[in-house]
């Protein structure tokens, strides 16, 4: 670099020297240096578990409990460091109104004028951060609760909570998880103009399609280690460390051939469901869904379009519904609260926010064997040692599953979470977005090991609720949901390669796109 270059680069307003966090003697993080320079994205990739959260984390001074740290962490002065989390449940209460959430952060922005004018911009100011966080018809999403919106609509309050704080950094972790195709281009459009502002943006995420439009420099982790980094442009085009080139090299599965299942008696029906939030408020329709043994179905869709209340309404956990949900024929209770035990382990869910699924306080694999003590009976150490081969299976060892979960990563967590629902042995498997928080090279082991669970076991059928197109390709049919309506549905294949309906198409479109998501 030149004198003159030198001049030109700006003066960080966040670095990290030499940092080191150790648990129990075990380094989570080692050695990470890294340089936030405003304007800039600066991207973390890596596996679940690489340390990327923790060395996001850091530049807001948090660490895990109990955590030896070493090294330096600098923030400048003029300015919070915002953070949007991967499981923004976690830190929305769900005893207030998303309005009230944000004018607690907006009033103080407007105390400067006159008090007759003070409400009026604190409003103006959460319209616009709603806007800038792609939430449209805000006014509705203001008067609604977290636990009303979907994953990637808490994920957006989180955001424009960041951006309503005037952050000088924003770390973003897992910004696009949960996220369908065409919001996660706004998504990047959005990041991009957080940047372009000024403000620096840490991306900490396993979407390299976002990273590769997003961020300016890359640095790929590895136990908790950064092995390469570089320029976005150089690190795709000859990366130089064998861990990042399996995970740029990560192939998407070509869509399912066979119709899957047979002519049986559906394992699970779906007859005239319609779901309310609340009175009147029709969000879900559902003239009729069925699903045979041993088949996978995918229910796509953009974030907000009525996936997961259908999810929750298959699992017992939407009360607010009508129509029937049928068992191999026989109606099923609309609360799992009136469910009998055998019902309860029939239909396993599987949440997105892995996280508020676990309690802290107890390791992993005691609640996991537990499953299968209360819903099948079985004794302690036959359900222990299931718990624990199971848990293997799915690539959490034992030394992480004898672990609390405050312990694990997201992606591992969500493992844990597949585990659990397993142990069950249910005959309907229900999966709300279970890939999202996951490296590529992660996302396609455990897809393929629920293709290959649906494929031995002609008893065990799947509900996937995704956004991806590439996790819907291992279904055998796949039903497109759009502002709570099925659109269309119809084998895999078909409808990814086919697709009859105007939103499908934008679907399919984004995705064989490869500059799908560009940075203006």
């Amino acid at each position: 670099m030149t004198e003159t270059d030198q001049s030109r680069t700006p003066e960080p307003v966040a670095e990290i020297r030499d940092l080191r966090v150790e648990i129990d003697g075990r380094a989570i993080v080692d050695g990470v240096r890294l340089r936030v320079l405003p304007g800039r994205v600066t991207a973390l990739v890596g596996a679940s578990g690489s340390g990327k959260t923790t060395t996001g984390l850091a530049l807001l001074g948090e660490y895990p409990a109990g955590a030896r740290v070493t090294g330096e962490v600098r923030r400048s002065a003029d300015g919070p460091v915002g953070y949007v989390p991967q499981h923004p449940a976690a830190v929305l209460n769900p005893a207030r109104r998303v309005s009230a959430l944000l004018d607690d952060i907006a009033r103080p922005r407007a105390r400067h004028l006159p008090r007759g004018e003070r409400r009026g911009a604190a409003r103006e100011l959460v319209l616009r951060a709603l806007a800038d966080a792609q939430l449209p018809d805000a006014e509705a999403l203001l008067r609604r609760y977290p636990h009303q919106l979907s994953g990637g609509q808490q994920q957006r309050v989180v955001l424009a909570q960041a951006l309503l704080l005037g952050a000088r950094v924003i770390v973003a972790d897992e910004p696009t998880t949960g996220q369908d195709a065409l919001t996660k281009s706004r998504i990047v459009d959005q990041l991009a103009a957080v940047a372009a502002r000024g403000i620096a943006v840490v991306l900490l995420s396993h979407d390299l399609d976002v990273v590769r439009a997003l961020a300016d420099e890359v640095l790929v982790m590895r136990a908790g280690e950064v092995v390469e980094s570089g320029p976005v442009a150089r690190l795709w085009a000859a990366p130089r460390h064998a861990w990042t080139r399996r995970l740029l090299g990560s192939q998407r599965a070509a869509p399912q051939d066979g119709p899957g299942g047979d002519a049986r008696q559906p394992a699970l029906e779906v007859r005239n469901l319609t779901a309310a939030h609340g009175r009147g408020n029709t969000v879900l329709r559902v003239p009729h869904l069925a699903l045979h043994p041993g088949a996978c179905l995918a229910v796509v869709g953009r974030s907000g379009s009525g996936k997961t209340t259908l999810a929750r309404c298959l699992a017992g956990l939407h009360r607010d519904h009508d129509g029937d949900i049928l068992l191999d024929g026989t109606p099923l209770p609309r609360s799992l609260r009136h469910r009998s035990r055998a019902q309860l382990a029939a239909v396993q869910y599987v949440f997105q926010d892995a996280r508020a699924a676990f309690d802290e306080h107890r390791p992993v694999l005691d609640q996991v064997a537990r499953t299968a003590v209360r819903l099948r009976g079985a004794g302690e150490r036959a359900a222990t040692d299931e718990a624990s081969a199971t848990l293997d299976r799915l690539g959490l060892p034992a030394e992480l599953a004898h672990r609390r979960p405050g312990e694990l990563s997201g992606g591992e967590l969500q493992r844990a979470a597949l585990a659990r629902a397993l142990l069950a042995h249910p005959r309907v498997l229900v999966c709300d977005e279970i890939t999202s928080g996951l490296d590529t090279v992660t996302r396609r082991g455990i897809l393929d090991r629920l293709a290959a669970l649906v494929r031995d076991r002609d008893d065990l059928s799947l509900v996937l609720i995704t956004h991806d197109l590439d996790a819907a390709s291992v279904a055998h049919r796949i039903a497109v949901v759009d502002a709570g309506e099925i659109v269309e549905q119809g084998p895999s294949r078909r409808v990814l390669t086919e697709p009859r309906h105007p939103f499908t198409l934008s679907l399919t479109e984004t995705i064989a796109r490869p500059d799908t998501y560009t940075r203006a």
